[in-house]
């Protein structure tokens, strides 16, 4: 089965950085867009940051200027650079995939990762 894998969580102080990436499964055929959400307790999934497979990113306003999200398609691997991280960016984030497969095509999510961000 396809699967993402993602690392880098954890707890950073207020000001400071972290890098989260997300491994897909490489019996794939292609990948489309990749993205990372994120989702704090009592509030619904939000979008952080989209990145096609041309190289165009999104981002949610919250973040723009602090987040940088990119893909390395031969590692089938997407990133999230966090910089000056906030109380406000304590969450779960999740990355996600759209992905052809055996499967057809499907989006895929990891399994989270806990970023927290002390005061």
């Amino acid at each position: 089965q396809v699967q993402l894998v993602e690392s880098g969580g954890g707890l950073v102080q207020a000001g400071g950085s972290l890098r989260l990436s997300c491994v897909a499964s490489e019996n794939i055929f292609s990948i489309n867009d990749m993205g990372w959400y994120r989702q704090a307790p009592g509030k619904q999934r939000e979008l952080v940051a989209t990145i096609t497979s041309g190289g165009s990113t999104n981002y949610a306003d919250s973040v723009k200027g602090r987040f940088i999200i990119s893909r390395d398609n031969g590692r089938n691997t997407v990133y999230l650079q966090m910089n000056s991280l906030k109380p406000e960016d304590t969450a779960v984030y999740y990355c996600n995939a759209d992905v052809w497969s055996a499967y057809g095509r499907r989006e895929y999510w990891g399994q989270g990762t806990q970023v927290t961000v002390s005061s």
